[in-house]
């Protein structure tokens, strides 16, 4: 988890400290940050998406047959939440570009977009849990998504724990 907690930082941190009021910068070195940390961010994903499988695949004890029948679906499960999590860091990384000036607007606009991605994620997990159930038994089932969501909270945990709270 020291790669996720860095790419929190990343991804927290260092936009923040790029937008910060003190911090003056033109606009083509702004860009040319944003586009550099947008890269390590991206990088940093696919590595944590990587870590989180291989944790699966430690606690997940699969026979072969049901090996081959599992990772597609996960695989597709995988690419629709990094789909859903997209949304998620642009909508941080527009927070952490706005929280020192934010309005009551944007505050309630932005909450609602957060509660709504929450939304997304669980709907996903509901979508999905039918067709892993079609190719594990209910317990193995239960386990990969106890696992899945072990991992996914402390991904989540890092993120938030970076995220300065709004100041009234």
């Amino acid at each position: 988890m020291k790669r996720t907690f860095l790419a929190v930082l990343a991804l927290s941190g260092a936009v923040l400290f790029t937008h910060h009021p003190g911090f003056a910068q033109d606009a083509a070195t702004q860009a040319s940050a944003s586009a550099q940390i947008d890269q390590d961010i991206a990088l940093l994903r696919k590595d944590i998406r990587s870590q989180k499988k291989q944790l699966i695949a430690v606690n997940l004890p699969l026979t072969d047959a049901e090996a081959q029948a599992f990772w597609p679906i996960y695989d597709q499960y995988t690419a629709e939440l990094a789909a859903i999590n997209n949304d998620k860091y642009a909508l941080i990384k527009e927070y952490a570009q706005n929280y020192a000036t934010m309005t009551d607007a944007q505050a309630d606009d932005w909450i609602q977009r957060l509660l709504k991605l929450d939304v997304n994620v669980a709907g996903l997990r509901q979508k999905y849990w039918p067709n892993f159930r079609k190719v594990l038994p209910a317990k193995k089932t239960a386990l990969y998504v106890q696992v899945e969501r072990r991992a996914q909270m402390l991904i989540d945990l890092q993120i938030t724990s970076q995220v300065p709270l709004i100041q009234p």
